[in-house]
């Protein structure tokens, strides 16, 4: 096992809630009379069925591989403010617009969509800015459901399957050969301060003990800092990037899209979970696994399954 039974359970929830509220959110956002808010609602030419393909071609791999670039080209002029306003910008309208999704639902909140937005905003502030861990986590359990809400509109069945395909791919060039995924994590996490995905720090009890005796011993947490890395304290980091969590949500949100019944999204949703168990639980310390391609086999099976029995 790569993590300790609490952390590896702990990861294996927080990807399921997740799942769980994505659905929730596109199921709201399913209906022809709710738009999503922000100017976020795709042209009417790129929703229809038949666009689907080329949708997928013409807008989401272009896209896909420009940010990619763009990342790479700001990571090596060390653009860390531009980057974190660009992060910053994302989690906001992400989560403004899961955020009105939950406002208009419980008829409790008059101007829905600004109150998402004024709410987004503040989060947003502390994630990127202030780098609050148990903000970061909460706030990651509603990004990526106001995420995939805005891929969902656009993609049908044939589109998904095939982009999956595709994102595994990368994801074994990235971990396996390149290396490009560590190396981007890394960044974030040490030049940017942040992570697009769930992060979770632990360490044994005598570490843990060490760390308590510096945080009572320096207050200021600059010098706080300072003193961690010159001294040999490890932390163990389990991480689960976001896009490991965003693509079955979006696989999931458009079977429900495109079938009368909830059961073959929730079967997309369990079957991607228990790929991810499996992974976490095989997988050994000290190793890099790319997940999308154990996640996309097993929501591969879970379309199989749904379409023999739904």
């Amino acid at each position: 096992m790569k993590h300790n039974t609490k952390v590896t359970i702990t990861l294996i929830a927080m990807f399921l809630i997740t799942q769980l509220i994505g659905l929730a959110v596109i199921q709201f956002y399913n209906n022809p009379d709710q738009n999503l808010p922000f100017g976020m609602e795709p042209p009417q030419e790129m929703t229809s069925e038949e666009q689907g393909i080329q949708t997928l071609y013409k807008n989401i791999i272009p896209a896909f591989i420009f940010a990619i670039f763009l990342f790479f080209i700001l990571t090596k002029i060390k653009a860390e403010k531009f980057i974190r306003a660009w992060f910053f910008l994302v989690t906001v309208i992400a989560l403004g617009i899961t955020f009105n999704a939950i406002f208009l639902k419980s008829n409790l909140i008059t101007y829905a969509s600004y109150s998402a937005l004024a709410v987004a905003m503040i989060l947003a502030y502390f994630k990127i800015y202030k780098r609050n861990l148990t903000i970061h986590n909460i706030t990651e359990l509603l990004i990526y459901p106001g995420i995939a809400t805005i891929f969902v509109s656009i993609l049908n069945v044939l589109g998904i399957i095939i982009l999956l395909l595709l994102i595994s791919l990368y994801d074994i060039w990235a971990v396996w050969h390149s290396q490009f995924m560590q190396k981007m994590a890394n960044y974030q996490i040490n030049n940017i301060k942040i992570f697009t995905g769930f992060f979770i720090p632990y360490a044994d009890k005598k570490t843990k003990l060490k760390i308590e005796k510096l945080k009572q011993k320096y207050k200021d947490k600059k010098q706080l800092e300072k003193k961690f890395k010159t001294s040999k304290i490890k932390v163990n980091l389990a991480i689960l990037g976001g896009g490991d969590v965003i693509f079955p949500i979006i696989t999931a949100g458009v079977f429900l899209k495109t079938y009368p019944t909830i059961f073959p999204a929730l079967t997309i949703t369990i079957s991607s979970t228990l790929a991810l168990s499996y992974l976490l639980l095989s997988a050994k310390k000290g190793k890099f696994y790319p997940a999308m391609p154990f996640i996309t086999i097993g929501m591969y099976i879970g379309m199989i399954f749904s379409w023999l029995v739904f």
